[in-house]
């Protein structure tokens, strides 16, 4: 669905954006180093603890030489109990209801930002925008 969002125009003139109503879903987990802006992100088309886990598995994978501190809320789907945590890999968990503590919302807000006014004709096109957007337009 298209998010509809301020731009700028010359006074009374009214903006004209591209609108798509239609309504599906991808979703992005991502861990971003704070110390050289390695970034590693997995695009999913669900939420749950198995496709949590999958994600924590490729993190894992990627630069597997370092130890990586990963911050979560109280999400349902954040409950490993029943999985193997990769040795590489350890979690802080935030209070609920508190996103601002969460470092990644800085970037998923810059995203969102740049996600607004434009018309996507497929899903694959959003996730096709995305991977472009994440690998060469954010640094």
């Amino acid at each position: 669905m298209t998010h509809v969002g301020k731009c700028l125009t010359a006074r009374g003139i009214k903006p004209i954006a591209t609108y798509r109503h239609a309504f599906q879903n991808t979703y992005l987990y991502g861990a971003f180093s704070p110390i050289d802006g390695d970034s590693f992100v997995f695009d999913i088309p669900c939420v749950s603890s198995e496709a949590f886990y999958k994600y924590i598995l490729a993190l894992s994978g990627h630069r597997s030489n370092e130890f990586k501190i990963e911050v979560i809320d109280n999400a349902g789907f954040h409950s490993l109990q029943k999985y193997k945590l990769p040795e590489n890999i350890c979690f802080i968990r935030i209070p609920p209801y508190s996103p601002e503590l969460n470092p990644c919302e800085k970037i998923w807000a810059y995203i969102k930002q740049r996600f607004k006014n434009i018309a996507f004709g497929s899903i694959q096109q959003v996730s096709d925008w995305l991977e472009d957007f994440i690998c060469h337009s954010m640094n």
